[in-house]
């Protein structure tokens, strides 16, 4: 059975060697708990990894190429945050998780790229998932709405960041560690988890800026003339805001857990703040559920407006098969052709000089009667 497994293994490897861009979803069923497959896209060449160490008088950055080198940072009182940067490199990961003695199911979790948020407690660290999501304006794999999995470790005096790509998306973070006067600098590891963190979600609030511009914009466009292509954006925005909201729900509750729960990496200060990263989620996923509703309402517009078109093209066609109705009438009269000599009825009209030119000013006088009428009655 293990041979079997460790062939599945080696098969999930084989394929990212052979296809870096290819995208697995899913490991084998039966996988052994705890055994690090990666599951996504091989975004970077090599892994790489920085040292971040600070205190209240100094910020080194240190570009590693393997974890020891972190060893004397890690030994002395100040803070340490290891940013790692490609998830694909399962050997290079390995010697990471195991120089920090991290639990093998959170080795499995980081590499595993399709994980909910959580936040999970181990003996000696707090593993916390999150997803970055960013509202592209040009589509990436036929999708604006870009994420990847973004795992956070809280150590006693390090924080570790595990990310798919060479995104800058912690800059913010990395240029107020610059600031000597900085809570990042004074405060401990705990206070650096919560403003990557913070980061993340700040992002939330400009990719539903974007997407709410684009139900506006989709909303102007089917008032004016609702068309097919309209409703493919309908829907394209329903699936990127169902994505969204799975993306963020259980956030919500794992950072809820980290300001309820007593754990000795968390300090009460910090809570304060988790607070209001909880208070940002709840507001995130306010809006979601608020252009949810608003994209149904776009569906109910885009078919109500079809509703309208359908009827002023058929209030048309009535209106036109109305006013022909009795100069069908009038032409089926006189086209009888009976012959006066021959029938009783004489039809006198038939050997009028001015027949045809009066038959048609009849017909004139009868739609433009009908058009005037229907004008009166507000049909037209």
């Amino acid at each position: 059975m293990k041979r079997i497994k460790k062939k599945a293994v080696s098969t999930l490897n084989s394929i990212f060697l052979q296809y870096p861009h290819k995208q697995i979803y899913r490991k084998p069923p039966g996988h052994i708990p705890g055994t690090p497959v990666h599951t996504g896209v091989r975004h970077l060449e090599d892994i790489l990894m920085t040292v971040h160490d600070y205190d209240e008088e100094h910020y080194d950055v240190i570009p590693i190429e393997n974890i020891e080198k972190s060893e004397s940072y890690l030994q002395s009182k100040s803070k340490t945050w290891i940013q790692i940067r490609g998830l694909h490199d399962i050997e290079t990961l390995k010697n990471v998780w195991d120089y920090f003695d991290l639990h093998p199911l959170v080795q499995e979790d980081v590499v595993s790229t399709s994980q909910r948020p959580k936040v999970e407690y181990y003996s000696g660290h707090i593993y916390i998932v999150l997803r970055m999501i960013v509202h592209r304006d040009i589509k990436v794999d036929g999708k604006k709405l870009q994420t990847e999995q973004i795992s956070i470790v809280i150590g006693p005096n390090y924080v570790l960041s595990f990310q798919e790509t060479n995104e800058p998306i912690f800059d913010p973070v990395l240029k107020r560690l610059q600031i000597p006067t900085t809570r990042l600098r004074r405060f401990g590891p705990d206070y650096l988890a919560y403003a990557l963190m913070d980061t993340i979600v700040d992002h939330y609030f400009h990719a539903l800026d974007e997407i709410g511009e684009a139900i506006e914009k989709t909303e102007e466009l089917i008032i004016n003339d609702p068309k097919t292509e309209h409703l493919q954006k309908i829907h394209a925005l329903r699936r990127e805001l169902i994505f969204f909201r799975k993306s963020v729900w259980s956030l919500r509750d794992g950072i809820n857990s980290l300001i309820r729960d007593d754990s000795p990496l968390i300090s009460n200060d910090i809570k304060i703040f988790l607070r209001d990263v909880y208070d940002h989620i709840v507001q995130v996923i306010d809006s979601i559920e608020t252009n949810r509703e608003m994209v149904i309402g776009l569906f109910d517009m885009y078919m109500s407006g079809l509703s309208n078109r359908m009827n002023e093209v058929m209030k048309v066609l009535t209106i036109i098969a109305t006013i022909f109705i009795p100069l069908t009438f009038i032409a089926g009269i006189y086209g009888m052709n009976f012959d006066p000599e021959v029938s009783p009825f004489n039809m006198p009209e038939l050997n009028w000089y001015f027949g045809y030119p009066l038959s048609l000013l009849l017909m004139l006088i009868v739609s433009l009667g009908m058009l005037l009428y229907f004008r009166r009655k507000g049909w037209l």
